[in-house]
């Protein structure tokens, strides 16, 4: 290599892979290394040190997310919002997903994905993960030919690794669910997270014992510690109770110990069902948080989780003739939502569920399952920092998404309510609805990051007389002046191009449409 001139650096070009939302954009990455006498000479050491970071940005290299005040973050630092279903059966005493006696369980995996969800929680007991058999409840044949042959003669555990594999395969995240301990339905009757043929010491041992079988496979993307700890008030689990049943205490150890495996899991903790006197559904109430938080070992691994249902699962005293949507959103921002909104850490709503009429989706008569049905999805669509997984996918379920076939939605009008609350676009767009100014990428679920980072000026606003018609915003890219350079560099044609994909295909997926189309300015 030729001495560099002062004016002229040697650089070196590395070529990279970034995504972003529905774009994948091919970006450069350019490194200038004056050679000066004061400088080391290049070397290949020197050379992977400076590449490792962009290692990272390779598919598959470090897919996992953490967390940061009340978002979960992708590796790029995007916000990540979970839309994700159930998919029960393995902590039953069949052992395995339903479904798969009527269908391939690549089959309904696809048929999860094509819907628009993106995460799967999977309950299982510590009897499967500890005693795997063989199930029975698996066809490997129907009306359309063989089905599930892969997985003929394998554990129930070695079946988890196959779905997992494929989920992973066609862009889909899982969560593990520690449903019960003994395998059966619902959750432990005890309320608490030990039995006497499983203690805690077994429950933290299995958890540690998954840890280590996915312990480099970032579709497995977190872990949910514990299915509805309840009986606060009659010996079951509580929150900052001390001793042997405080769960709270017993979150934190096996937390910690799971993330001694793997530092890079989302560990996700439910509430308990009752706090100083104010009972809710099993897991369903985080009051405790307020005073005894959470305290992992590792920061930015914590997501808290509740469990939210209407009077169909039970007739709670909040279900009355008084009840309106007011009413259950102030009970909720009491119990739970205050620790999204206080930015304290994430929250995920990881089951709720309705039956398949349509006066369970929506119904105006206060107390209703329809009425709490939608008051919750409202809920969710005005708060995009709460995520979710429905209950559940299976079609034998009385609030199953997919028929008995598991095949085509049993309700069309539930699937519309959920659509909604995918990526909760609508509402972000809308709230763009202001002056101009620049938008920061990082709170921007619309517009992906890119290298180097522009400044981004949005001026979304609806078309006259409509709600749902945007006029087509002006997208103006400016990037700043990066280190070592002078002036100002326009941002690449891609980039902005890429951008104004990404803006379309949100409005698309908001049920929006476009006056005109997106332009992009270069300034």
């Amino acid at each position: 290599m030729s001495k560099a001139s002062p004016k002229s650096p040697p650089t070196y070009l590395v070529k990279c892979l970034a995504f972003t939302g529905s774009s994948l954009i091919a970006a450069a990455g350019i490194f200038a290394l004056a050679q000066t006498k004061h400088a080391p000479p290049m070397t290949s050491r020197t050379a992977a040190m400076l590449l490792r970071p962009l290692a990272m940005l390779l598919p598959g290299a470090n897919d996992y997310w953490h967390t940061e005040g009340p978002n979960i973050l992708d590796r790029q630092n995007q916000p990540v919002h979970i839309a994700g279903v159930n998919w029960s059966g393995f902590e039953t005493k069949e052992a395995v997903p339903g479904g798969l006696d009527v269908q391939d369980y690549q089959s309904i995996l696809e048929t999860i994905k094509k819907n628009g969800f993106n995460t799967i929680r999977i309950p299982l007991s510590n009897e499967m993960v500890e005693t795997p058999t063989v199930p029975k409840h698996i066809r490997f044949t129907n009306d359309a030919g063989p089905i599930n042959t892969e997985l003929r003669n394998l554990t129930s555990i070695e079946i988890l690794d196959r779905i997992i594999d494929y989920a992973g395969q066609i862009g889909l995240k899982i969560i593990l669910d520690n449903h019960r301990s003994e395998a059966g339905s619902s959750a432990e009757e005890n309320g608490l997270w030990y039995t006497p043929l499983y203690p805690e010491s077994a429950w933290i041992d299995d958890w540690t014992s998954l840890a280590h079988r996915y312990q480099n496979n970032s579709t497995v993307i977190g872990v949910d510690l514990r299915n509805e700890p309840h009986n606060a008030d009659r010996g079951g689990a509580c929150w900052d109770c001390g001793g042997a049943h405080d769960w709270h205490l017993a979150a934190e150890r096996a937390g910690n110990a799971i993330l001694v495996v793997n530092p890079r899991l989302l560990i996700f903790v439910e509430g308990v069902d009752n706090y100083l006197g104010d009972t809710s559904w099993w897991g369903g109430n985080l009051e405790g948080v307020r005073h005894s938080p959470i305290h992992l070992s590792i920061p930015g691994r914590l997501v808290y989780s509740v469990h939210e249902y209407g009077p169909t699962e039970y007739s709670q005293a909040w279900f009355n003739e008084s009840t309106s949507p007011a009413t259950l959103t102030s009970m909720w921002r009491h119990r739970w939502a205050y620790i999204s909104e206080a930015g304290i850490a994430p929250v995920w709503i990881g089951e709720f569920g309705t039956p398949n009429t349509d006066a369970d989706v929506y119904s105006s008569i206060p107390g209703s399952e329809g009425q709490w049905f939608y008051s919750l999805t409202e809920f969710l669509h005005t708060h995009p920092g709460l995520g979710w997984a429905y209950w559940g996918i299976n079609g034998e379920d009385r609030y199953g998404l997919l028929d008995a076939n598991y095949m085509i939605q049993a309700n069309n009008k539930k699937f519309q309510a959920l659509s909604n609350i995918h990526y909760n676009t609508a509402e972000y767009v809308r709230s763009l609805n202001i002056a101009s100014g620049p938008v920061t990428t990082r709170r921007n679920p619309v517009v992906p990051r890119t290298s180097p980072q522009p400044a981004i000026d949005l001026t979304p606003t609806f078309a006259t007389g409509s709600s749902n018609q945007l006029q087509a915003p002006e997208v103006s890219l400016k990037t700043n002046a990066t280190a070592g350079h002078r002036g100002t560099r326009s941002a690449d044609p891609t980039v902005k191009s890429a951008i104004a994909a990404d803006i379309r295909q949100a409005v698309r997926t908001a049920d929006l449409s476009l006056e005109g189309d997106v332009r992009t300015l270069q300034r």
